[in-house]
């Protein structure tokens, strides 16, 4: 029978959230409903929230009303036909990445509530005590495993710790530069810790932030408003990183980490790498001719080429070790009933590492 949820719900952008009930329908073929734990509250759903025609070229066409949120944990409360992976009772991550795609697969059905008579885009939504979901979005996990912060593996360790991981390979040694100390930033410190980098330098115009990444990794930290930024990574490092991710977004962010990959010699090496993670909102200008001389590769990722299914259970054994420390990383929580003070605190700067809505 259909469920009925109590969800945060954007009606229409630059307005606050309505949380009020909504009703899913029964899992169809490849779905599962999920009670959910608790859900990472990104600051990506922010550009949706704060949307405009400058910014609505970001992402996909946006249907309102809508609901928000893309990384959890949960409990799957039902399944429909042809879902094997997970069962009734289970606990799991959701995330927004298929667990483990294969070419060709075919695209996942919109899922849809009712809300007021009126139909509402789901799409895997976390900010929700439900939410009904493609079961290639569910990934399985321990009992015996904290339920409130690992419910930011779905997205922001995704991100975070897959670009060092996956979509760049840093290894042993390799200098690091991460632009933003928010959690993805942090998730990317403390990768690039256990894959041995160094130094591992965090960027951010908060002192307070670059204080809080140290205990995530960094070894050096520089505070971009005091100063050239990419000048003082060039000091520390004899030249530049070999790889400068952009946490950010900004077109600033998206320029700088150019600049402080170190460049090539013609002959002898390449250059190292910048990579741009950060949602982008306004487009920054890269300079091609300076890419082209100094040998450098300018690359980004979406996703950083993350496989749920193999990642995930590396992130929660990090976890459990003492190596991602998500305990001190998720440092705010919420009701769901205070998500537009979440909003808020998130908008205005107020949130350090991650902060998360937690369900009863």
């Amino acid at each position: 029978m259909p469920t009925k949820s109590r969800a945060a719900i954007l009606v229409e952008p630059n307005s606050p959230l309505v949380v009020d009930e909504v009703t899913f329908p029964d899992p169809g073929p490849g779905q599962v409903l999920v009670k959910l734990f608790a859900s990472g509250i990104c600051h990506s759903q922010l550009h949706q929230i704060h949307r405009t025609p400058e910014t609505a070229h970001s992402g996909t066409h946006a249907q309102y009303p809508t609901l928000l949120g893309h990384e959890a944990t949960g409990v799957v409360a039902a399944t429909g036909p042809d879902v094997e992976h997970v069962r009734e009772g289970d606990h799991v991550i959701t995330t927004w990445v298929d667990r483990a795609l294969e070419e060709g697969a075919p695209p996942r059905a919109r899922t849809e509530a009712q809300w007021n008579g009126m139909s509402v885009n789901v799409g895997g939504a976390t900010w929700t005590e439900h939410t009904l979901i493609s079961e290639r979005m569910v990934v399985p996990m321990s009992k015996d495993v904290a339920t409130d912060v690992t419910s930011i593996i779905g997205c922001a360790v995704l991100t975070g710790s897959g670009v060092i991981m996956n979509t760049l390979d840093v290894g042993i040694a390799d200098s690091v530069a991460v632009f933003g100390a928010g959690g993805v930033g942090l998730c990317a410190l403390a990768a690039a810790q256990v894959a041995g980098a160094y130094p591992i330098i965090a960027v951010d115009l908060s002192d307070e932030k670059l204080e809080f990444a140290q205990r995530f990794g960094a070894t050096h930290t520089v505070n971009a408003s005091d100063g050239d930024p990419v000048e003082a990574i060039r000091i520390l490092t004899d030249g530049g990183v070999e790889f400068a991710i952009d946490a950010i977004g900004a077109p600033s962010t998206q320029e700088q980490i150019l600049h402080a990959a170190r460049p090539g010699v013609v002959g002898l090496r390449k250059g190292g790498t910048a990579c741009l993670v950060g949602a982008v909102q306004t487009q920054g200008r890269i300079d091609v001719e300076e890419l082209r001389i100094s040998q450098r590769t300018y690359t980004g990722t979406r996703g950083s080429a993350s496989r749920p299914d193999r990642d995930f259970p590396i992130y929660l054994r990090w976890f459990q070790e003492g190596k991602l420390d998500l305990n001190g990383m998720v440092t705010k929580r919420y009701t769901l009933d205070q998500i537009n003070d979440a909003v808020d605190d998130l908008t205005a700067g107020r949130i350090t590492g991650r902060s998360i809505i937690v369900y009863d």
